[in-house]
């Protein structure tokens, strides 16, 4: 019982620890960021944190092994749920994975660059980084095959959906004008709207207008007057062109 208490306070601490460290990398960066400082922010002495870990480089891993773990397991609970469409599962996905990069400061580590952490422990992050992608991949192809989303690549669907989620971690600002839940809200309706197409989604509505989305509809208006000039235009220059031949791209 003992020895149980003392382990799950260590798994506590290194916890603690890899939070601190999360908040000095996003802060400083990796490279800027000493074991000195972790300690500092952790509250304890360099000689204290080498009990815990025994460098920057597997606290970062570390940082992203707990955030895969918690990524995955979100997926595969979300995949097994008999009551939810493709779409609305892919949504609760894209919620999570927004709340964990940008709420857990661990979470926002777990894309850092990692070539300074050995390549064995590289390849255990990639193979769960894959795990991850592949089970986000099969459920895009599900809901392709029932006919819940439109004919697509599963992969590059995948990998356009990730991409855009994990680059949030460079600009997404908490003191912004949206927050963490009302973005991965937007997130949620515009990357499952891509696949659904006109097919209405069980929570189609959008958390709040971005502000520049005003100005994107002034801009459609003033095009929509011009049209005619530029099409006029468009049809001059493809006379020409095809006078003098085009060039091949």
């Amino acid at each position: 019982m003992r020895t149980s208490r003392l382990q799950r306070r260590y798994l506590t601490r290194r916890l603690e620890i890899l939070r601190a460290a999360g908040r000095e990398f996003r802060t400083r960066g990796f490279a800027e960021t000493g074991m000195r400082e972790i300690a500092a922010a952790a509250d304890l002495s360099p000689a204290n944190l080498y009990n815990y870990f025994r460098g920057k480089d597997e606290i970062l891993f570390f940082c992203q092994d707990n955030a895969l773990d918690r990524l995955i397991a979100n997926l595969e609970k979300t995949r097994r749920a008999r009551t939810q469409s493709a779409g609305d599962k892919l949504r609760t996905i894209i919620l999570f994975h927004l709340h964990c990069v940008l709420d857990e400061v661990e979470g926002s580590a777990a894309h850092l660059l990692i070539n300074s952490i050995p390549r064995r422990l590289q390849k255990r992050l990639l193979s769960k980084r894959d795990r991850y992608e592949h089970g986000i991949r099969r459920l895009i192809a599900s809901g392709v095959r029932s006919g819940q989303f439109l004919h697509t690549d599963p992969a590059l669907a995948t990998r356009a959906i990730l991409g855009a989620l994990n680059s949030t971690i460079a600009w997404f600002n908490p003191q912004g004008m949206l927050s963490t839940e009302q973005l991965a809200e937007n997130f949620g309706t515009y990357l499952v709207r891509g696949l659904c197409g006109r097919r209405a989604l069980s929570r189609p509505t959008v958390a709040r207008p971005i502000p520049a989305v005003a100005a994107a509809q002034s801009l459609r208006r003033i095009r929509g007057k011009s049209a005619d000039l530029n099409r006029d235009r468009s049809r001059t220059v493809s006379k020409k062109l095809a006078k003098k031949g085009s060039q091949q791209w």
